[in-house]
Order: structure tokens, then sequence, then C-alpha cells
């Protein structure tokens, strides 16, 4: 039996504080009105679910309640009738059954439509062939009823009644497919066609046969089964694809989104065409520009991804990479990103051009777009996918830096950064493109807002001016963004010339006004906003170093040294030379003298004026050695680390394309679809039936080679062994959910009645319901499940304990209590990667901060490293190159994604202390952050327990 056809069973809460009420009581209340009866018909239902028995109120049932016509009461004796037992405990059907299967003949010629239709619903689940049998005629005649609800539902009952006993009605597929041939009605043809599927496969096929040219014409919940069993057949019988695959391509263009995506799914499993897929894909893409649901959109997008996983599809869907573009059009941020994900790894030189024409276009757009939060990261995300196009076409980057020039003076410093660093990248990698990348620079220098982004400027100007024109251009830059100079005479005088009042200008005519008195006056307005104006209209860097940032004069200092030596280098004029580093000189004093005065917010640091007297120092010698170190030296160090950054891609792009290229030994047997038996063919997994289990949570785990990871791993011993109730539980963590699998066992000679486990949760846990209460004769056993939801990444603590009665004894309930179960966070930690700038961003944002202290015996910094990542399932973020070597101390950035998507960062600084011996643990610190505290504590915790290695 396939899960989909597992059977239902209805399930009634009931609160557990009320006294159950006694037999007598019931049978008086089954005795009275209409209202009694609903009531005490609810009462009895809930009593056999709980496991009584009540054998006497069957013919009370069957006298009182069963003739009457009330809609409420026969939809509760539907539930009732289910769930008593029906049979003697030899397994006779019990006589007082007869009456009610006479009352259900009855029911099944009922003039009302909804009484018919229920009635056909519960006889799906009866499982007695004997009360079957004389209901047959009945169930046949409701073929031909006028509703279809009726209809629907009697189909549905023969296929059930055919599945289960095929003797009771043997021509079920014939008078099925004879009903189907003449229903006009979408839900009755849709039912009876699902059972020609599971019951008569050929007939199925037969019908569709007569019909395909209508496909299109029918209903959506038909085109849904027709293409299951287009793609079962075609499973089985691979010769039948010829015959259904123009069907198919005909639901392409299906009114119904979920037709269509079906269709697409089944056409890429049946076909592996360029023709196909391109269709399919092009369904893909406009069921997500079409749908306005994010989820659904980033559902199809993960297909879209699928196909483009595969080698020999990835060159159709490169075709389609501007349709794909069309999806940025979609406000959603995460869609977005898929997106441009996808054009960035399908982009070819035959379609990058056009690729970056539209992201251009989308560039500007945010421009012109009102200021958002999610404006300001596309716009990031695009200049990073620009970024990309570059690196890997050096054609397109001429066409892409002069748009991307214009966003250094943004207001938004991320995206500044970002464009800053893709222009680092560029002037360095392509020589050709320097002049206008400085020529552009030179432009958008005066406009940039953020102090950032300007020393990032500055460092490029002073790094690739090279010619003499370009060199006074960037001084000229320079004293611009100072200003006036000396800076701090001018401030000085500027404030004391603001105090003069003969400066206080009249603004607008004077009024003349007449007072109550009678007499005239004159008003007039001074200007009192001239100082608030002044501090506007100073220039960038000027306010900077008087808003107390000194870093960007070091970094000023530093650019001047590099131009002023090439410039040396440059122009042979003795005289020239020692005008430009006089000037140079004297910027760099009047910036130290503006650090000591008593004007800026706050007074420059002591690092920055030993950055700035060192240049001075420089200029003054301008010896050989330091001007290889600053004209030389610092562009290596870029390019080493440019170098190991295209590595490391090329690297995980290598592991990338490894992993989709399928690998085929050379003595492998090759399968030939068309030359596969039936019976092999069973080896391939349907992909409906996976589809299904997934959604009901059924998808079966593998389960580790590993003995030690198997299921015995995670079983939690509950109680001791000389408890009287001995429990024990398996712990399954499925996502978003965990399921105890609890076992019970009794170990007493005692009968225990109403044996109860009672759970209780801590953390962000919650327990869905409570497992019903048991009872256990003696040395029995029982397996009691219960579900706990998962609602986010934090150390959960399930407790509890199980109460019992012993079975006649007077003493009170008694109660064994249970060992806590702590729920690993583990299963919820996934390793994820980011950037550094990401990193960085997170970490200054993540308000919550977990210090470890290193505690361990591990004494190899290496190993504990890999043991920390081992042991928390985080990613090194910190390249390999970068930890390799051995220098005694170690730095690196770990990072991790709950499945919950909450972040996890971690940095570890360790140490081996050389002066306690070659056998010293290492020592450090580990310092976690996360937006929750849970999470970081948790993290803690486990880094804390897992600190030391075992020894095996």
């Amino acid at each position: 039996m396939t899960a989909a056809e597992n059977v239902c069973y209805t399930l009634i809460n009931v609160p557990m504080d009320s006294e159950p009420p006694s037999e007598i009581s019931l049978k008086n209340d089954l005795k009275g009105d209409v209202k009694l009866k609903t009531e005490a018909l609810k009462k009895v239902i809930i009593m056999i679910l709980n496991g009584e028995k009540l054998p006497g109120l069957l013919m009370t049932i069957i006298r009182f309640v069963l003739p009457l016509q009330d809609h409420t009461i026969k939809k509760l004796l539907l539930v009732f009738w289910e769930i008593v037992p029906k049979t003697t405990p030899d397994g006779r059907l019990l006589q007082e059954m007869i009456l009610v299967c006479d009352a259900y003949r009855k029911d099944l010629q009922h003039p009302n439509e909804f009484i018919r239709g229920s009635t056909l619903r519960f006889l799906c689940k009866l499982k007695e062939a004997e009360l079957l049998e004389p209901l047959m005629p009945a169930i046949r005649a409701c073929l031909e009823h006028r509703h279809s609800y009726v209809r629907r539902n009697a189909v549905l009952a023969i296929y059930t009644i055919y599945r289960n006993f095929e003797h009771l009605i043997p021509d079920a597929p014939e008078l099925i497919h004879d009903f189907l041939v003449n229903e006009k009605d979408a839900s009755c043809k849709r039912n009876a066609f699902m059972m020609l599927i599971h019951a008569d496969q050929d007939r199925a096929l037969d019908y569709l046969s007569t019909c395909i040219d209508q496909v299109q014409t029918f209903g959506d919940i038909l085109q849904l089964v027709i293409v299951e069993l287009i793609y079962k057949v075609c499973h089985a019988n691979p010769s039948e694809r010829a015959r259904f695959i123009r069907c198919i391509y005909n639901l392409l263009q299906s009114s119904s989104p979920a037709v269509k995506y079906e269709a697409a799914g089944t056409l890429v499993t049946l076909s592996s065409a360029p023709t196909a897929i391109k269709a399919a894909a092009q369904c893909y893409i406009d069921l997500i520009i079409k749908e306005s649901d994010n989820n659904v959109k980033l559902i199809v997008l993960d297909r879209l991804i699928e196909l483009k996983e595969h080698p020999s599809h990835e060159r159709v869907l490169q075709d389609l990479v501007m349709d794909i573009l069309r999806v940025l059009s979609t406000p959603d941020l995460e869609v977005r990103k898929k997106t441009l994900q996808l054009a960035l790894d399908l982009v070819s030189s035959r379609n990058v051009e056009e690729l970056v024409i539209v992201l251009k276009k989308e560039v500007i757009k945010t421009n012109n777009v009102t200021e958002h939060e999610d404006t300001d990261k596309y716009r990031q995300l695009l200049v990073r996918t620009l970024h990309s196009c570059s690196v890997r076409f050096p054609d397109m980057a001429a066409n892409v830096i002069p748009v991307l020039m214009e966003f250094l003076s943004d207001n938004n410093e991320a995206a500044a950064a970002d464009v800053l660093e893709f222009v680092r990248e560029a002037i360095q990698r392509f020589d050709n493109l320097r002049p206008l990348i400085v020529e552009k620079m030179l432009e958008v220098f005066h406009a940039i807002k953020s102090v950032k982004i300007y020393r990032g400027a500055l460092w490029i100007l002073g790094e690739y001016c090279s010619t003499k024109e370009d060199i006074q251009s960037v001084m000229t830059e320079v004293r611009r963004s100072l200003g006036e100079i000396p800076i701090v005479e001018s401030e000085i005088k500027k404030e004391a010339g603001e105090l003069k009042p003969e400066e206080e200008v009249p603004v607008g005519p004077a009024q003349i006004l007449v007072t109550e008195m009678g007499t005239y006056i004159t008003q007039s307005a001074l200007n009192t906003s001239r100082p608030s104006k002044k501090e506007e209209d100073r220039p960038p860097l000027r306010g900077f170093l008087l808003d107390g940032d000194f870093f960007v004069a070091a970094s000023l200092a530093t650019t001047l040294t590099k131009i002023a030596l090439r410039y040396v280098s440059l122009v042979q004029e003795k005289k020239k030379q020692n005008s430009f580093i006089a000037e140079a000189m004297l910027l760099m004093a009047t910036i130290l003298h503006l650090g000591k005065s008593s004007l800026p917010k706050k007074p420059i640091t002591d690092d920055d004026v030993d950055r700035i007297s060192l240049c001075l120092k420089v200029l003054s010698e301008c010896s050989p050695l330091m001007n290889d170190i600053f004209n030389k030296e610092c562009r290596q160090s870029l390019s080493h680390m440019l170098s190991a950054k295209l590595e490391e891609e090329k690297l995980s792009q290598k592991k990338e394309s490894e992993k989709r290229n399928v690998t085929v030994q050379p003595d492998d047997p090759i399968s030939f679809m068309q030359l596969t038996a039936k019976n092999e063919m069973n080896s391939k997994e349907d992909q409906f039936q996976l589809s299904l289990l997934a959604a009901m949570g059924n998808t079966q785990r593998k389960e580790a080679a590993d003995p030690l990871a198997s299921k015995l791993n995670k079983v939690t011993q509950l109680t001791g062994f000389s408890d009287p109730v001995y429990a024990e539980a398996y712990v399954h963590v499925n996502q978003y959910d965990i399921v105890l699998d609890v076992l019970v066992v009794n170990q007493t000679s005692d009968t225990l009645q109403n044996c109860t486990l009672e759970l209780a949760t801590l953390g962000d846990l919650k327990l869905v319901e409570k497992p019903s209460p048991l009872t256990l004769a003696p040395h029995d056993f029982a397996n009691i499940k219960a579900n706990v939801k998962v609602a986010s990444t934090e150390n959960g603590i399930i407790f509890g304990n199980i109460v019992y009665d012993v079975s006649g004894a007077a003493s009170d309930r008694n109660c064994v209590v249970l060992s806590d179960i702590h729920i690993d966070i583990m299963d919820y930690i996934q390793p994820a990667s980011c950037t550094d700038a990401e990193f960085r961003q997170m970490w200054a944002e993540f308000e919550w901060e977990n210090k470890v202290t290193v505690n361990t015996n591990i004494i190899d910094l290496n190993e504990y490293l890999q043991h920390i990542l081992k042991s928390t399932n985080m990613k090194c973020l910190t390249p390999e190159k970068a930890l390799s070597g051995y220098c005694g101390f170690m730095a690196a950035n770990l990072y991790a994604r709950s499945i919950f998507g909450e972040d996890a960062l971690a940095n570890v600084s360790i140490e081996k202390p050389i002066h306690l011996g070659p056998e010293a643990p290492v020592t450090g610190h580990i310092r976690i952050r996360a937006k929750s505290q849970g999470m970081a504590l948790s993290l803690g915790d486990k880094i804390n327990l897992s600190q030391k290695k075992t020894s095996l």
C-alpha cells in the first residue's frame, strides 16, 4: 500500500478535566430530545476513542438515534459507526449491524444529495465485506444521480471497495470507464480517471487516446491527473513517450499554473532534447513572472537552478538568460538574489553584452526609486554581479566602470564600498583602463560623502596616477577638498569674523509697521544662520578632519608621499620638485597642527601622528629604499591578494564543475532505456511518490554506514533499570519538529492502568499534543509517540514523568520522574558562506556576544580549529593560505546558518604558549555573535562541551 492510500482517521480533542459520564446517564440522554442526543452521541464517540467499549449502548443508538433525520446526528453517526467495534471477539459480524446496514441502504436512496454523498464517503472507510455486499446495487445506482457531489463520491466508494474487496464489484473498471465517457462534470471525471489510473491503467490510456486532442479544454484538476498518468506510463514503459509527449507540450499552454508547473517537470523527465528543455524552462520563467506569491517564485526558480545543474541543459538555458532577467521586475530581494546568481552562472561570451546592458539599466533605475532598505541591498547585488561579469569578461569592464563610478558619491556606504572594491580590482588587472578610471575618479572625488570611501579613493589615486598631469590634478583636488590653509588660522579667522557686528547684514527689505499707539516702527531681520551655512559649505576633507576623523589624514599623507616621490622621478627641474614636495609637506604639517589644536571634535591619535610624521621624514630625505616601499611594495601586496582570491575562486568553480560532471568508469555497463526490462524500471524513483512522501514528512533519511551514527546512538535512557516502569526515547529530528518515540516497559507483576507520559518543555519548544493514556499488562511494553515543534535554534530541554494507577490498589497515583532530554542544536545548524564585507557588517550589527575561553588538551593550533569546525558544523571563512604555516598564533572567522535563517558568527583567536614547552595546550578565546541570545549561548555551550578531544 502506498503512502497516498493510508487510512485517514477522525481525531476529536476533548478537555481531560471533565468527569467521564456513566453508561446509564448516556442511555437516558440518548432517549431524550435531539439536543440531548447530539451531546450524548459526542460523549460516546470520545469515550470509544479513549478505549472504552460501551457494548450496551449499541441497541439504544440503533433504536432511538438511527431513525432520526437530523443532519448533525447523521454526521455524528457516520463517525460513530466508523470507530465502533463491529465484530464479536471471535471475528464474526455483530447481528445488530444488519439493522445498521439497512439504515444506510435507505440513506443511499435518500432524496437529499448531502446525505447520499456523505454516506458514500463513509462507505470508503468500511473494512467489512459482509456489510458492503447488500449495499452494492444502491452504490451503483448513485453513479446516475443528478447531482455531481453524489456521483463523485460514488466513484470513490466503488474504487475503495474494488481495491479492498474486488469480488464485490469485479466489473468496476469497465463500469467507471463507461461512466467517464458520458460524464460532463470535471470533478467526477477526475475521480473516475484517477480510479482507472490505479485500477486499470490500460483503460485509462484508451480513454486518454480518444480525447487526447481535447485535453486543453479539460478542467485543471483532470489535467493534473492526466499529467500524472503520462508520467507513470512513460516511466514504466519508455516506448510510450512518443505517443504522449505532444500532449505534455500542449499542457504547457494550460491556463492553470499548477498544470503548467507539473507538465514542465514531467517534460524534463521524459525528454532531454533541447527543444523540450527550452519549452519547460520558458514555462517556468512565465510562471515566475505571472505568479504573485514570492514562495511560488522561489520554488520555481529552484527548479530552473536544478535544470542548470545538468551539463547538457546548461547551454539551452544560456539562450534564455534575457528571459530570466525579466524576473528582476519582482520587488522581493530574495527572488532577485537567486535570479542574479542564476544569470551569472549562465552568462557566456555570447550573451554577456546583453546581460551587462540590462544590469546597467537596473542600476540606473535604483537611483530614481525612492530610498528603501531593499533598494540599497539590490543596488549592492547589481554592483557585485557587474563586478563578477567584468572579472570574467574583461572586455565588458570599460562599459561598466563609468556607470558604477557615479555610485562612489552615493549615500549608501555599502554599495559605494562594493564599487570601490571593484574599481580597485579593475585598475590593478586591466592596464588599458587605468587612464579612464583615474579620470572618472577625479571627476567624482569631490562629491564623495563617506569617509571610508574617501580613504579608498585616495589610495587608488595615490597608487595609480602615473603621469605628471594626473599627479597635478590629484594635488589640485586635495587642495580643493581641504580648503584654505593653514587650516587652524583660517578656522579661527572665520569664527572671529562671524562675531563682528558689522557683518550682520539685514536680509530682505525693512518693513514699516504701525503699533497699537498709532506710531510708526521699522522691523528688519538679521541673518543668524551664517555659521551653519559655513559648516555646510566646508569642503569634504576639511569636514572629516574637524569631526575628528584623522585616520583619513594618515591615508592622505601616504597618498601625498607616493605622488610626490613619483613626481620627483618624472620631473627633472629641481625647482618644481622642491615646490611640489614643499606643498605636500605643508599640507601634512597643517593637518598635524589642526590635530593638536582644540578645534576638532576629537584630538588626533598618536598612531596618526606617527604615520604623518613618518611621511614628512620620508619626503625630507627621499631615499631610494623608501621610494621602493611606497611605490612598488604596496602594489605588489594588492597583486598577491587579488591573485590568491582569484585562485580560490577558480578552485571552488573547479570543485563545483567536478560535482556536476558525471564521471563514468571505463568498464561501467551502459544502460539503454529502450532495452531495459519492465521489472528493472522500478529501480528508478517515482517523482510523484517522492514529492507526496516529502509533503507528508515520511522521507526516509539514509542512515550512515557507521554503526555509531545509527539510531542506537540517539536513544536516551529516561528511567533506571530498577524503576517499576522503564522508559527510553529515540529522538528523531525532522527539521521543524522532533518526534520522540518512547518505549515504556512495565517491570512489575501488576496491571498498570491509565499509564500516561506527561511531558513539558523548556526553551523554544512546544508540545503538539498530549500522549493518550495506556493500560499495560504485567511485563508488557508499549511505544508512545510525542511530537514537539521547534521555533528557533536554542538549547531546548524536554522533561516530564510517567504516572499510572496499579489495578486493584487503593493508593494514590504512582509517579516515575524521567531524566531530561537535551535537544542538540547541531541538528539545526548548517555550514554556510558569506563575503568578508557581509561578515563584518553582521559582526557590527549583532548585539549578542558570548566569549568562550579556550580550555582544551589539544596542542596543535590547526587541529584545534578543525576540531571546533567539526563539533559546531561551522564553516571557516578564512582562506587556507592565510592559515597555512606556523607562527605560534592563529585567527580565523567561522560562519553558519540555522534552518530557521538565523546567522551565527564566530572569531577564533588562539595561540600556542611556547614558554610552557612543546606539549602545552592551545590557549585563547572564541567570540560568538548572533542576533538572538539563545543562539549565542547555545553555540557557546556546545563549544564548551566539545572543546576537549576525547581519546578513543
